[in-house]
């Protein structure tokens, strides 16, 4: 990590931060509250956490500013609203910094048809290959082995990591990061049985990503039968996640880890699907709904619904149904010892 002082900290994390104690050296290291040692930044941003705020022996701590503890000597705190996206602010100039942005130009061992519209600020890595008619905007980095199709375009400031590979005639908006191997505009999954044979069914439509779209390492979103396949502003995919054909996924939404989502649904804007859920095809998922962890939605919902199950029960029902099964011995119990006074009456 790089050295930073106090007072780039500060002026990372912005204003309204208040600051408890003194430190006067230099931050070299980032650590979590029980590994901290003098030198480095921690920070609570899980309040499970609290206790070992006091043991720890960061010398700079970003904490809540409900926070009523005190510095040890030699110890700071930095108190904020949000220490954990405080942190994340800090992280980022870091990130910019170990990693700069590599120069604008085409690298020899690329290959860009002569029908490719490259701007001037773009950088294209090594073994890249841009189709007949693709455009990449300003500032967008293509690293290395990165295959762009034909008729594609690449959003100005996009940056699309190795091996990713962005079909022909897939739109990808401005600001997207694509993670290594992801997949953007593979055919659908489309196929009719025929005669006792599945036919394939041609997938001619294409994938649009918004403006501030993340997709992880080696996901995969599937181009459209007909029409498109799109994808909502500020929408973050995690990594091994399989969007289908058709699907329409909503603005600032988030699909976590081996989540799937089948062909023609439609996710409103902020859904949540937490790690290994599903939803069905044909569905319309509404605003704000969350499917738990291995949860399935089997059915549309309504808006801010929240999903439990693998068949996609109201997460409210599924607690009491839980609550209840827990009493089941105890109410047998009770049952045997009913029928058997009731015996005795006769």
């Amino acid at each position: 990590m790089l050295s930073y002082s106090i007072e780039r900290i500060l002026e990372i994390v912005g204003e309204g931060a208040m600051t408890l104690g003194t430190y006067g050296g230099a931050i070299n290291g980032i650590a979590s509250l029980a590994d901290g040692d003098a030198g480095d930044l921690s920070f609570l941003g899980n309040s499970k956490y609290r206790s070992q705020v006091a043991d720890c022996g960061a010398s700079v701590l970003l904490l809540p500013k409900d926070y009523e503890g005190q510095p040890r000597d030699a110890q700071l705190f930095i108190l904020l609203e949000n220490p954990s996206y405080a942190l994340a602010l800090i992280c980022r100039d870091i990130e910019s910094n170990l990693y700069s942005r590599p120069p604008a130009g085409i690298h020899p061992t690329a290959h860009v048809e002569d029908s490719a519209v490259v701007d001037p600020s773009a950088s294209i890595g090594a073994f890249c290959y841009v189709a007949a008619g693709a455009q990449i905007g300003a500032q967008a980095v293509l690293e290395n082995h990165v295959s762009i199709g034909r008729q594609a375009q690449i959003g100005k400031e996009c940056h699309l990591f190795p091996q990713v590979i962005v079909a022909d005639r897939c739109i990808i908006g401005e600001r997207n990061r694509l993670l290594a191997g992801c997949v953007i505009g593979a055919d659908g999954y489309g196929y009719a049985p025929v005669e006792g044979q599945h036919q394939r069914l041609p997938q001619i439509g294409n994938v649009v990503t918004e403006a501030d779209v993340d997709v992880g390492a080696n996901s995969t979103i599937d181009r459209a039968r007909f029409g498109t396949t799109r994808i909502g502003t500020g929408t973050k995919i995690d990594n091994l996640v399989q969007v289908a054909h058709n699907v329409t996924v909503g603005k600032h939404c988030l699909l976590v880890a081996q989540c799937g989502v089948s062909g023609s649904t439609v996710l409103g804007d902020r859904v949540i699907l937490a790690g290994q859920s599903g939803v069905t095809g044909h569905v319309t998922i509404g605003d704000g709904t969350l499917l738990y962890a291995k949860s399935g939605a089997m059915r549309s919902t309504e808006a801010n619904e929240k999903i439990s199950g693998t068949h996609g029960q109201n997460a409210n029902l599924m607690n009491r149904i839980y609550v209840l099964q827990r009493k089941l011995p105890e109410l047998f119990k009770r049952f045997e010892a009913l029928e058997k006074f009731v015996e005795s009456q006769k």
